[in-house]
């Protein structure tokens, strides 16, 4: 399991790949398997085996290219088939450096359109793609995708509310405009509700949009929370009366929103990329076509049952799940349809 070199796992606030990648690892180690986990840093809360690339986590430099290709670079040194029966890669440049002669499977985290999409076609036919959405995987539906597996959470330790939170809003993001905290302000004004924004604000860009663009709206019906670590996080999420998600992106897949859920706080976003495929309209959250419906929906929100939000993770985005999807993605690249080194004559679809 090759991870980014930016942050631990499991990661102590931000990181949702990396919780992704921590839930995937203990699962499938509890089924059995060996994982070496490949990282960064000096060591791992996973029950993985861990190989650090680096002694020092990475995440100062985010964003910087050279990073990853140097973590990528000692990884495959120390792949060999010998060693290793698959290699499953999360990085971005991963499924391209993949110079290596163990079957490789590499689940596409990002937005596969411009340049992502150019650098995902070219990649080398022994590398097989795995989407996290069905809206995802429609954005470029021409790349050697192999199946698509929805992101899962490890939930046996979950804590879920029982009765709908009366706490403020809660918007959990970057400071990005893709991510619409100006939105949900407006909203949580419109609907006379309180609202706290709790975000990653390390970049450059994140501090400049918080400065320029956020803080001019700010009043005493707001609070900012920036860079809150992972306690802080369940704990507004049990307290909070919904999440809102006024996304103004295609979002390959949203693990907030999962999160939310799994502790019985409802959803409240605009219809945009894989809301539909996590969020169960009516009954985990309520979906909106345009901005202005944020506010009323707001009210309503609080009329649904935490437990039905928390059994929908469990059934539908659990770790296990996941791992079991995951085991049948490695078997149909170990076992290719002749002639093909990677796709079978119909590329599976794992998923919900």
């Amino acid at each position: 399991m090759i991870v980014p070199p930016w942050y631990e796992l499991p990661p102590p606030g931000y990181g949702g790949l990396e919780q992704v990648c921590s839930a995937l690892v203990d699962a499938l180690v509890a089924k059995g398997h060996q994982v070496t986990l490949f990282g960064a840093g000096s060591g791992t809360g996973t029950a993985a085996h861990f190989v650090a690339t680096v002694g020092e986590l990475q995440h100062s430099r985010l964003g910087e290219t050279l990073p990853e290709l140097a973590h990528l670079s000692r990884v495959n040194r120390m792949i060999t088939p010998e060693s290793f029966d698959i290699v499953h890669d999360h990085t971005t440049a991963g499924p391209y450096v993949a110079d290596r002669a163990v079957p490789t499977v590499s689940t596409v985290h990002g937005k596969p359109t411009g340049e992502l999409r150019e650098v995902l076609a070219d990649v080398d036919p022994k590398v097989g793609l795995v989407a996290i959405s069905h809206t995802q995987r429609r954005l470029a539906p021409e790349l050697p995708w192999v199946a698509t597996v929805h992101n899962g959470i490890s939930t046996g330790n979950l804590v879920t509310k029982s009765s709908p939170g009366m706490g403020p809003v809660l918007w959990l993001a970057r400071f990005d405009a893709d991510k619409g905290p100006d939105l949900a302000i407006e909203a949580c004004r419109a609907a006379g509700l309180p609202l706290v924004l709790a975000g990653k604000c390390d970049e450059r860009s994140e501090r400049r949009y918080l400065e320029q663009v956020v803080e001019p709206m700010l009043g005493p019906d707001v609070t900012v929370l920036r860079n809150p670590d992972r306690d802080a996080t369940v704990r507004l999420m049990l307290a909070a009366r919904c999440l809102i998600m006024p996304i103004r992106w295609e979002e390959p897949f949203g693990m907030v929103m999962v999160e939310a859920m799994a502790s019985g706080t409802p959803v409240v976003a605009l219809d945009r990329g894989a809301v539909p495929e996590l969020v169960r309209h009516g009954e985990t959250g309520l979906i909106c076509d345009d901005p202005a419906e944020l506010g009323p929906a707001l009210r309503e929100v609080s009329g649904l049952d935490p437990a039905a939000c928390a059994a929908h993770v469990r059934r539908e985005f659990s770790a296990e799940r996941m791992a079991d999807d995951y085991e049948r993605v490695y078997r149909s690249v170990l076992a290719p349809a002749p002639g093909n080194p990677v796709r079978p004559a119909s590329a599976p679809t794992v998923a919900w």
